[in-house]
């Protein structure tokens, strides 16, 4: 992380914080009264998340898996054990190497305080010991009132390719990376699916690294 993003801070947003970056719309055709377990817009979300996900990490490709839980000192026990490990990793042996740090709260300007933490989860693997579709499908339900849903933000980081995605909920997700060169094929495969917001910030990148 420290070699390939220097200066980044992990957390949301993404893309608005490196200068090498996507972001993609996820979710199309919101409707709030057609919103059930298995509906067309969340099997539409699920496809665009899992499908940018596979294009971009292949199955032995080295990568971080990186949780901000945020503590807001309410009272309420922290649970050290965090179950969105522990459900989606296929080898459990690889929890052994699961890190855990707290930090200071990563939105400061909101914590007039101080008195926020945030406790940030890091485990080291590889694609393959991931059921990444569960983990995106969870991270998509957390506004949907769907079970099972993941709330917290969770960031993929390919060590191999240089380059982190993050779902940040079913509207969309940023990917960014070391260079335009690394992500320039799921730039090109991908553009439909490109957030219309910020196409032509995207755009201008690209055409600058090519």
């Amino acid at each position: 992380m420290e070699e390939n993003f220097p200066t980044l801070k992990l957390k949301p947003p993404l893309f608005y914080n490196w200068n090498i970056g996507i972001r993609f719309e996820l979710g199309v055709d919101y409707d709030s009264d057609e919103i059930f377990e298995g509906c067309p817009y969340l099997n539409g979300v699920y496809k665009r998340a899992i499908t940018l996900f596979k294009s971009l990490h292949s199955s032995e490709d080295k990568i971080y898996i990186v949780v901000n839980v945020n503590d807001f000192a309410d009272g309420e026990t922290f649970n050290r054990k965090l179950n969105i490990f522990s459900k989606y990793v296929n080898d459990k042996s690889v929890l052994y190497k699961l890190q855990q740090r707290t930090i200071p709260y990563i939105f400061p300007e909101d914590d007039e305080d101080g008195t926020y933490r945030t406790h940030r989860f890091t485990l080291k693997g590889k694609t393959s010991d991931l059921q990444y579709a569960a983990i995106l499908k969870a991270i998509c339900n957390q506004d949907m009132g769907l079970k099972p849903s993941i709330s917290h933000d969770v960031f993929f980081i390919n060590i191999d390719r240089g380059t982190i995605f993050h779902v940040y909920d079913d509207r969309g997700c940023d990917l960014v990376a070391t260079s335009t060169n690394t992500i320039r094929d799921i730039y090109e495969e991908y553009n439909d699916w490109i957030l219309y917001y910020d196409r032509k910030q995207i755009e201008k990148v690209f055409k600058k690294g090519s």
